[in-house]
């Protein structure tokens, strides 16, 4: 398995990597389009959808995330029209920090198709949209963002390995630990820092912005992941999907992405205004 996981990973590093760097925007735009639709097969999975309803959310949220991305100027890889975006970043937003929360406190479930699929179009197309805009703004912007997330799930697997005492929702995903929280927090400061300082940066008057800032991108990356662990429970699931050998489906490695990457590119319009 471990052998698995890891060729898996390789090779999906590369595609990312030949994707990002050589697909013209319009490319990038259907390719995430596509990504997102079979998420949202994998989704219905979660919900219980029978296929044809399974089938359609996928059609209609890859058709959905090709024509916000056309409307918004994706499509051409300026980021110009991207405040079209925010109504539907900001609705992600206050799903992830606000909703969730109560939702795994609560542990409610995807009973009705309705809200199954509403929650899933929350969930699935801003994260797509979120990747088509930050590769606009720089390739090496988007990794940057995503290997903060990337850094965070390694750290919390080995320091909860390591150091693992106390169950972080054990009701929900028994793996997880306070201490691989405390870990994967830490290795997000060093990685943040590091990167910034790299950069050149010196403000050290908002050092402790940045650091709580990098804090809360680590809870809320960790409160995706403990979501969608809620939804393979109630549905009996170890897994979304089997198309990536040693790493389940899909949505088992974007559900961090679903929740840091819509509030990353929120902020990127804010400031852009």
């Amino acid at each position: 398995m471990l052998k698995a996981r890891v060729l898996t990973a390789i090779v999906l590093l590369v595609g990312l990597l030949g994707a990002v760097f050589l697909l013209p925007a319009s490319g990038w735009l259907v390719l995430c389009a596509l990504v997102c639709g079979a998420a949202a097969w994998e989704w219905g999975g979660l919900a219980g959808f029978e296929r044809p309803l399974r089938m359609s959310t996928a059609i209609s949220f890859g058709i959905a995330c090709l024509i916000l991305g056309v409307l918004s100027g994706l499509v051409s890889g300026v980021t110009t029209g991207a405040g079209i975006l925010v109504p539907l970043y900001g609705i992600s937003a206050l799903f992830w920090v606000f909703v969730v929360p109560a939702w795994l406190a609560q542990k409610w479930t995807l009973s009705n198709p309705m809200l199954a699929s509403l929650v899933g179009f929350v969930v699935l197309v801003p994260t797509a949209l979120a990747l088509v805009h930050l590769r606009a703004l720089g390739p090496w912007i988007m990794l940057a963002v995503m290997a903060v997330v990337w850094v965070a799930d390694i750290a919390a697997y080995f320091s909860g390995r390591a150091f693992g005492r106390h169950k972080l929702a054990p009701s929900i995903s028994p793996g997880k630990t306070w201490e691989g929280a405390v870990g994967a927090a830490a290795a997000v400061l060093l990685f943040g820092f590091g990167v910034l300082t790299w950069l050149g940066a010196s403000n050290p008057g908002g050092a402790m912005v940045v650091a709580a800032g990098l804090v809360l991108w680590t809870a809320i990356s960790i409160i995706g992941d403990l979501f969608e662990s809620l939804l393979k429970r109630q549905a009996g699931l170890k897994d979304s999907g089997t198309i990536l050998p040693g790493h389940g489906g899909i949505l088992d490695r974007i559900d961090s992405l679903t929740s840091t990457l819509p509030l990353v590119a929120l902020f990127a319009v804010l400031l852009a205004r």
